[in-house]
This record gives C-alpha cells, sequence and structure tokens, in this order.
C-alpha cells in the first residue's frame, strides 16, 4: 500500500495538481474562518472543473478528515474554543452522526434537505441584519446539546449541515462569533471522523485521487490562517460574513434541488 502510494505520489504532476490545491486552500479559509461552507465550495469547484460527482464526494470526504483535524489544532493555538460548549455538542453530535450514517443510512436525506436549505436562508438573512446591529455583549447559549444531535444527524444523512446549523443557531442564541466557529470546528474533526471510519474503510485507496492530494494540501496550508482570521476580525464583521456566506451556500443548494442548476 506504501509502495503504491509512493508511486502515485512520485507520478504527479505540479500543474495538473495545482488548481485542487487552491480549491483546497480557498475552501479551508472560508470554513476555518466562517466555521461553515467547506464541502459546499470544495464539492461545486471541483464539479464545474470537470470532476465526477462520485469522485468529487470521495474526495472531499477523504480530505475533510484530514482537514478538519489541523483546523481544530489551529483554533486551540489560537484559544478560539470554548471547552465547556465543546463537551455539551461532541458528545450528542457523534450520537447524532452515528445514528445518522448506520440505524438511518437507508432514509432518504434528501427529502428533508430543501426544508433545512429554506430554513437556512432565513436565518443567514437575519444574522446578516444581527450583524448590522451586534449587541455589546454575548450571551452562553442554552440549547445546545439538541443542536448538536440534530446538526450530527442532518451532517451525516443530508451529505453535509454541521457548521451551517450549529453555527448559525448559536450565534442566533448570542454566542461569541469567534468563538463560536472555532469551538464548532474543533467538534467537527471528531464528528466528521466518527462518520467517515466506515467510509473510508470501504472505498480504500480510491478515495486518494489527484484531487483529494490537492485538497489536503492546501487544506493544510489555508488552516492556521482561517483560525488566526476568525481570532482577530471583528465579531460583528465575523457574524455579518456567516450569513452572507450561509444564505448564499443554502440558496445554491435549494436552486439546485429545484432544478435550476444541473
Amino acid at each position: 500500500m506504501l509502495d503504491s502510494l509512493a508511486a502515485h505520489a512520485a507520478s504527479i504532476n505540479f500543474q495538473d495538481i495545482l488548481p485542487f490545491i487552491l480549491v483546497g486552500f480557498g475552501a479551508q479559509m472560508v470554513d476555518g474562518a466562517l466555521g461553515m461552507a467547506y464541502g459546499v465550495i470544495s464539492s461545486t469547484l471541483m464539479l464545474t472543473m470537470g470532476v465526477p460527482p462520485a469522485a468529487a464526494s470521495a474526495g472531499v470526504h477523504a480530505a475533510e478528515t484530514c482537514t478538519t483535524g489541523v483546523s481544530a489544532i489551529s483554533h486551540i493555538w489560537h484559544r478560539n474554543v470554548d471547552w465547556k460548549l465543546f463537551s455539551r455538542l461532541v458528545i450528542p453530535g457523534v450520537i447524532g452522526g452515528v445514528l445518522g450514517a448506520y440505524v438511518l443510512s437507508n432514509i432518504d436525506g434528501g427529502f428533508i434537505k430543501p426544508f433545512i436549505q429554506a430554513y437556512l436562508i432565513c436565518i443567514g438573512i437575519w444574522l446578516i441584519w444581527r450583524g448590522f446591529h451586534y449587541p455589546p455583549q454575548s450571551r452562553s447559549p442554552k440549547i445546545v446539546t439538541p443542536l448538536g444531535l440534530i446538526g450530527g444527524f442532518m451532517d451525516a444523512t443530508g451529505g453535509g449541515g454541521w457548521g451551517p446549523i450549529v453555527t448559525s443557531n448559536l450565534l442566533i442564541q448570542g454566542a461569541s462569533p469567534r468563538h463560536t466557529i472555532g469551538t464548532v470546528n474543533s467538534v467537527e474533526f471528531v464528528l466528521t471522523l466518527s462518520i467517515s471510519i466506515a467510509f473510508i474503510f470501504n472505498i480504500g485507496l480510491t478515495a486518494f485521487t489527484l484531487a483529494t492530494v490537492g485538497l489536503l494540501i492546501g487544506g493544510v496550508i489555508a488552516a492556521p490562517f482561517g483560525a488566526m482570521l476568525a481570532r482577530h476580525i471583528a465579531p460583528r464583521v465575523l457574524l455579518t460574513a456567516v450569513g452572507i456566506i450561509l444564505t448564499l451556500t443554502s440558496l445554491f443548494g435549494f436552486a439546485k434541488w429545484a432544478g435550476y442548476i444541473g
């Protein structure tokens, strides 16, 4: 296995892998700074570059198990993690993810996805408004455990949603944007690892394509910078940026479901 990976790495042309490095870098910068959208951005850009849907999905999932780990370390280093909030999110998040991946794997997660997208569009618009009316003091969120359970479940069954659902709802409750983003990103590593273990074992080396290697390199390079941005950007700007990204990505997902986008 190691010999085949080494041979594959030796045959990689930098010009071929550079576009995927840039995709991974850009997607991780947004995700690390705002706590969402890595999967949406990287998958969409890869599809526009001609990567088949199955290969794009496998590559993004394989890369995400590594980039979320680096992102978590970076957020911890920059003291963006609220460990009390982390402990309240991680267990229900993993339980929801495992339930979504194994117990309910035969239920079509796409059925509920357009309703979630419509809900997130409304949340995104509200966060943009709130960003222009940012309160002087943050509040400790009260609804956390159910949020982690639902976010983990939707992330597994719907192919994503942990960041948009959990980050946006914690911000609505008045949580600090910087610590919310850092904590949600850090929990996501544990969640993604739990959900993806079976997937990685099943697909084997087929996930580690040229695109995956590029996403990994770009994402690992970007992860520390994303965490740095989350630490230094003003809360008002973070909140508004989260609202904009959430609204745009949710509008894209809804338009794709409705058939306006191929």
